[in-house]
């Protein structure tokens, strides 16, 4: 059993910042800190493309280019909760924000992933 619950998503105005939260629960994540987390977003009529990831070891971030140096991710292992910091929000970051979980490594695959949330919206108006 797993599951993983986005929040934070909301409409803001470009220039503006939010914070999407990621929450794992179930007994699949009795062992999180194993877990690779992604987040991954998708617009509508485009594909789902990877954002940002954090490693297992807490060691490993990766980053989109486009959102390199204004978003920011982390992880609270005690808490079971990886976090999305995005600042200087464009509207091209408009869509519907996903994490996603990998055992150990991150990977730009979609496919990869075995544990999906239900996603977040995020809207960036001009």
């Amino acid at each position: 059993q797993a599951q993983l619950v986005e929040s934070g998503g909301g409409l803001v105005q470009s220039g503006g910042s939010l914070r999407l939260s990621c929450v794992a629960s179930g007994s699949t994540f009795k062992y999180y800190g194993y877990y690779a987390i992604g987040w991954f977003r998708q617009a509508p009529g485009k594909e789902r493309e990877g954002v940002s990831c954090i490693s297992s070891s807490d060691v490993i971030t990766e980053y989109i280019d486009s959102v390199r140096g204004r978003f920011t991710i982390s992880r609270d292992n005690a808490k079971n909760t990886v976090y999305l910091q995005m600042n200087s929000l464009k509207p091209e970051d408009t869509a519907l924000y996903y994490c996603a979980a990998v055992y150990h490594y991150c990977s730009p695959d979609p496919g990869r992933y075995d544990y999906w949330g239900q996603g977040t919206q995020v809207t960036v108006s001009s």
